[in-house]
């Protein structure tokens, strides 16, 4: 037994925890759960827990349904919304077949091979996500609870009580946080994460997600991490920040000496090359839903177009320059995903399509530089293009990329194709209010 499950176990023990939950995501990034008696878990480290994966989005059909999860003890962690004494807690799993084999649809391994491949190419990936949502009186009435703006710190901010509640939950939970702040949005808000390696940064954006709508139940709203929910107002976003480093803790994005005066290495300019080049193939990831496309399309400070910078929010990577000369702040910051995208594959594809950037010695196009028009126009993205559109877009390219299949094994790259197809022909065929309130009166 290893030492991380031998603290489990002493932990359980000292705590009262009576119930212990096997956290795991569905393919399309959805939180699943299971409880078991603690009495359970020396034999879950050992041989799993059985489960019905039958009605998991992107699981097995019922003919090959019985799973195992075997527990990461490392992710253990007490859930602070629940009770101190009978307590509850968590860790994450990993997904295997009943025979003990990898199970091809586990998002986390997905993530774990990215991760692996990366370090067989000498690099550490570290991963820090901004990530953005609203709160509302409850789901079905949509009001909104404040009219603040982006930093605002005032008594239209009602939500501050509810980001210090969450920003003390989550490091509790182990989760340390940068920032928290209003959004731009009335009862828009962002928290972020301080960067960590990619695995442990989408167990933390799952464990985020879950405490962001905890809390907000406890104070009696409703959270939502729909990419745009609203026509009038800014969507929400998912920026992530990334960086390599090597075994010797060297940020090798970092060069004080680039000629182009952005602090970057031919390293760094490569992998944006890639992270732009293969950004319309791996869209389907990393905004998964029709609703994304109305974000991405929404204007604001959201991505359209194909393009870098350091200045412009428009652009689809922006490098930011907050601390230039500092190598441990050097890093690109990915800005199309949003916040209901599962993290794993999101960050998979991303940082391989980094990667391959990196093999290709992709050359780093002009950057669009000099206001948000300069990344906003058709005739400002050149021969790099624009992202899709829509979601039917966003299918049509995903389905012939090399990549996307690489990253996710065909098990996962089939179900999002036929899923993401059935949900783009629903959206087709259904008749919209907009519709109604236009033309009924008047055809």
């Amino acid at each position: 037994m290893s030492p991380d499950q031998e603290y489990v176990l002493k932990t359980i023990k000292l705590r009262d925890v009576h119930f212990v939950r096997f956290w795991f995501p569905d393919v399309m990034g959805a939180m699943k759960s299971f409880a078991v008696n603690p009495n359970e878990l020396e034999n879950a480290f050992e041989e799993g827990m059985g489960f019905d994966a039958s009605c998991i989005s992107g699981f097995s059909p019922a003919e090959q349904s019985d799973m195992l999860a075997f527990p990461d003890a490392s992710t253990f962690q007490i859930l602070p919304w629940r009770p101190d004494s009978n307590s509850v807690a968590r860790m994450f799993c990993t997904i295997k077949t009943s025979d003990g084999h990898p199970f091809e649809g586990d998002s986390r391994r997905i993530l774990q091979r990215a991760v692996e491949k990366a370090s067989d190419a000498g690099f550490i990936a570290n991963i820090g996500p901004e990530v953005e949502y609203f709160y509302l009186d409850n789901p079905h009435d949509r009001n909104l609870l404040d009219k603040g703006g982006y930093f605002d710190l005032t008594s239209l901010d009602s939500g501050s009580d509810l980001r210090r509640d969450t920003v003390l939950t989550l490091e509790r939970m182990g989760i340390p946080v940068e920032y928290s702040h209003h959004e731009s949005g009335p009862s828009q808000h962002e928290v972020d994460l301080r960067y960590s390696d990619a695995c442990s940064m989408a167990d933390a954006v799952m464990t985020y997600r879950v405490v962001v709508k905890e809390i907000a139940a406890k104070h009696g709203v409703y959270a939502t991490f729909m990419p745009k929910p609203f026509t009038e107002h800014p969507g929400s976003g998912m920026h992530v920040h990334m960086s390599l480093f090597d075994r010797e803790d060297r940020n090798v994005f970092f060069d004080p000496r680039d000629p182009d005066g952005y602090n970057l290495s031919s390293t760094a300019k490569q992998f944006i090359a890639g992270l732009l080049k293969y950004a319309p193939e791996y869209c389907l990831v990393t905004n998964q839903y029709v609703n994304s496309y109305k974000r991405l399309m929404g204007g604001g400070e959201t991505p359209r177009f194909i393009s870098w910078g350091r200045s412009n929010r428009r652009a689809l990577v922006r490098v930011p320059g907050y601390r230039p000369r500092k190598e441990m702040a050097c890093r690109v910051e990915l800005r199309m995903p949003d916040p209901a995208c599962n993290p794993y594959l999101a960050f998979a594809v991303a940082l391989t399509a980094g990667l391959r950037g990196i093999e290709e010695c992709l050359p780093l196009p002009e950057p669009a530089e000099g206001g948000a028009d300069a990344c906003f126009s058709r005739d400002r993205a050149g021969d790099l293009g624009s992202l899709p559109t829509t979601l039917g877009a966003a299918i049509d390219a995903f389905e012939g990329s090399s990549l996307a299949r690489e990253v996710l094994g065909d098990h996962v790259h089939e179900y999002l194709v036929d899923a993401k197809r059935r949900e783009w022909m629903e959206y087709l065929s259904t008749v919209t209010a907009w519709e109604r309130d236009r033309w009924m009166d008047v055809l």
